[in-house]
């Protein structure tokens, strides 16, 4: 490949020249050569006379029009000790394959802007190229629901409750806590599943979705996914949420990455742990913090130390910031025959900032009190803030025939477990006044899998905040949690070659039970 030197540039720029073809080169005060600029000393050159300018020039020309002439071009300049210069082709085709490549990618949104005149609204975010959309409504609560392929998005999580909003030419600001005053109450974003992205709009009514999709934006040559709505009557809208139902109950649910290493782990015991919300379900957000995010970082802390222990076969619902629904968190434990089932989650109490510590809840129909089913019932919503439409449970009669004594010894075992856990947490970390409580809770619904749903602490209180994302508490707290799991298998005498014996909670719970009473070391 033929280039040209230059031997007065020494800063980077992008240089255009005719037919549309750009060069990316360093200079000092001029281009090319014209006119004298300053000298660069780290190349040891010295002054030259105009003639040698003007001699280099056309030269120079004519390497550019013989090169243009053959069907491309490459330029490339660079001076000594400058960075390596780009190399820019003018095929047509290169450019057709470079085009292609970008789609391949996922495309970046770093801007979301709102036109909300109360009948009528447009919610649009910024893209780095097109992408592929479709749109659908909910009832239960009322939302629009906008999936697209993997898209990156670089936007506060809180744009959507809080955001200022462009509305008749005004700018107004809304709280958190009351959302936009329009016909959009709130939207949130995020990664729905592998390589899936998807939009979730809260509605303050009935509406049709005039359009989704990526167009160009007006003036500037980028792209825009718009998404425009307007009011419609509450019986079309909800013929069209039915419709979106009825097509969604066949597609399949989110898997999670590392279910099937499981089973190559020979017959050890499985032990399920759960990184509660992911993806487009942040979780509390509190001052920046996401519980989606710390949640995480424990849960895979907590993985990697149970494998070491060489004990147990170890499934993550969730490694990666993917959303994954409550439901299918429970087959999950299901479908690998999982031995214990542990979900991890943080609270936050904007009303009680003092309220603090590690809080573990087992599965009852009935809550404990007040704060146990305020909790539960903000967990359970994980399925709608990510626009999934929850599927029909089965009937209660004919479920407590058929697994009623099976329900009964998996949750005295779970009862055992919190019980344990509570006294190994209190080691390492803060318990809440009243650390074991129940109720409600979806994700610990599996009739016949020990489950507890752990709350590490408190987002909202200036303590556990800190504690929450210090990797010398995670350590220390995820050692503790690991000692407890040992410690409920030991009394089971569970292991590789005694798999859990049926029908033995009696002894095992009373010998458990009289362990979690007394001191750890």
């Amino acid at each position: 490949m033929l280039q040209a030197r230059s031997i007065q540039l020494a800063r980077c720029r992008d240089q255009k020249f005719g037919s549309g073809m750009v060069a990316t080169g360093c200079e000092s005060e001029t281009v090319l050569g014209l006119g004298r600029g300053r000298q660069s000393k780290a190349a040891g050159l010295r002054p030259r006379s105009p003639w040698c300018d003007l001699y280099h020039f056309l030269a120079f020309s004519f390497l550019l029009l013989a090169l243009t002439l053959a069907g491309g071009v490459s330029v490339a300049w660079a001076d000594a000790g400058a960075p390596p210069a780009k190399t820019i082709s003018a095929s047509p085709a290169a450019g057709d394959k470079a085009e292609e490549a970008l789609k391949k990618l996922p495309a970046v949104s770093d801007g979301v802007h709102l036109d909300d005149g109360g009948a009528h609204a447009t919610l649009s975010f910024d893209l780095s190229h097109p992408v592929d959309a479709s749109a659908f409504v909910l009832t239960h609560p009322d939302r629009v629901v906008v999936d697209l392929p993997e898209v990156a998005f670089r936007i506060d999580p809180e744009a959507g409750n809080a955001a200022p909003v462009h509305r008749r030419g005004r700018r107004h600001s809304h709280s958190h806590a009351t959302g936009f005053s329009g016909l959009i109450h709130s939207f949130r974003f995020g990664l729905f599943a592998a390589g899936k992205s998807r939009i979730v709009i809260n509605i303050a009514g009935p509406v049709r979705i005039i359009r989704a999709a990526a167009e160009p934006a007006a003036g500037d040559g980028k792209t825009k996914l718009v998404i425009e709505l307007a009011k419609t009557d509450k019986a079309s809208f909800e013929a069209a949420a039915h419709k979106a139902v009825l097509q969604a109950a066949t597609e399949p649910e989110p898997k999670p990455a590392d279910l099937s290493s499981a089973d190559a782990a020979g017959n050890l015991p499985v032990v399920v742990v759960d990184p509660g919300h992911g993806g487009i379900d942040s979780g509390a957000i509190v001052n920046g913090l996401l519980e989606k995010n710390i949640v995480l970082a424990f849960g895979k802390e907590l993985a990697a130390k149970l494998r070491a222990t060489g004990r147990y076969k170890v499934v993550m619902t969730r490694d990666s910031d993917v959303f994954v629904p409550l439901g299918g968190r429970v087959r999950i434990a299901r479908d690998a025959h999982a031995a214990l089932f542990v979900s991890i989650h943080a609270d936050t109490l904007a009303s009680a900032t003092s309220v603090s510590g590690a809080t573990i809840y087992t599965m009852s129909e009935h809550a404990s009190d007040a704060e146990a089913a305020r909790t539960a019932e903000k967990e359970n919503q994980s399925d709608a803030t990510a626009g999934v439409e929850g599927k029909s449970q089965p009937s209660r009669r004919v479920s407590d025939i058929l697994l009623d004594l099976t329900r009964q010894e998996t949750r005295a075992y779970s009862h055992v477990f919190a019980r344990t856990l509570a006294n190994y947490w209190k080691v390492a970390g803060r318990l809440n006044k009243n650390p074991e409580r129940s109720a409600g809770f979806i994700v610990l619904t599996a009739p016949d899998v020990p489950s507890v749903l752990l709350e590490l602490g408190y987002l909202s209180n200036v303590k556990d905040a800190k504690s929450l994302v210090s990797p010398e508490w995670r350590d220390a707290t995820t050692s503790k949690v690991v000692a407890a799991v040992n410690a409920f298998f030991d009394s089971r005498g569970v292991t590789a070659a005694h798999p859990i014996p049926p029908g033995s909670i009696p002894a095992a719970a009373a010998t458990l039970d009289a362990a979690a009473t007394g001191s750890v070391k």
